[in-house]
């Protein structure tokens, strides 16, 4: 049905529009069924689904639904946590993987993830050279992101995910949940996330939120070309 184009889905609305924001022109509004605000410009679409996995997963399996092979692309953003010397307040991360870290069950060996119980797939992960290029585009780490349904606010916890997932670059809430919805459609899934803050105890007046926001635009205005190649390596 002509040219692929990118599918971005964020939690809130601000993050949906400081990533359209990044094309420079006005992006066209559409209401979808459920009153899903999605935006489209150049190139890609970006929708605002709400927050955590659960609400990912849905908003985005609804529409991938709808769009009836529009998309070959479809990338998890939005700000996040990021874990210490990985990625630094005001870094861009790109996700050499999509976890979901605290969905399994805790035993008196540790923690068993959904993937080690046999119920599913508890990493996803994005095609190497696409994750790679865009790493390469935004200056910015290449590692696991990790999705939670409960925001890390202790040093303790902080430190307990990163000795399970070592090289983690950041937490979010929502990008194993897209992934899930995305490879069910049999596409490939990226997640990008700008850091606000530490994962760690919660400073909220220390959380850069608007810096974040900004970094975001900057960071999908830089990632054209790096999805504009890939197309080219994968379609031909």
């Amino acid at each position: 049905m002509g040219e692929k184009r990118t599918l971005v889905v964020t939690a809130v609305p601000a993050e949906r529009d400081a990533v359209t924001l990044a094309a420079g022109v006005a992006p066209e509004p559409f209401t979808l069924p459920g009153g899903l605000s999605l935006q489209r410009g150049p190139g890609l679409d970006a929708v605002s689904v709400g927050v955590g996995p659960a609400a990912a997963a849905a908003g985005t399996a609804t529409v991938l639904a709808l769009a009836q092979g529009r998309y070959d692309l479809v990338v998890s953003a939005g700000i996040g946590g990021g874990f210490a010397q990985v990625a630094e307040v005001g870094a861009t991360v790109v996700s050499s993987a999509l976890v979901a870290a605290d969905l399994g069950a805790n035993g008196p060996d540790g923690f068993l993830d959904v993937g080690e119980l046999g119920f599913g797939a508890a990493t996803f992960r994005p095609p190497a050279g696409l994750a790679r290029a865009a790493a390469d585009a935004v200056g910015g780490p290449l590692g696991p992101v990790l999705t939670v349904s409960t925001a890390t606010g202790t040093a303790a916890r902080a430190a307990e995910l990163a000795a399970r997932h070592p090289g983690a670059a950041a937490e979010g809430m929502e990008g194993h949940g897209v992934a899930t919805a995305a490879v069910a459609h049999q596409l490939a899934v990226l997640e990008i996330r700008t850091v606000s803050n530490p994962v760690g105890p919660r400073e909220r007046a220390a959380w850069r939120i608007p810096d974040a926001l900004r970094a975001l635009t900057d960071s999908f205005a830089a990632l054209g070309p790096a999805f504009d190649l890939w197309r080219e390596q994968t379609h031909g």
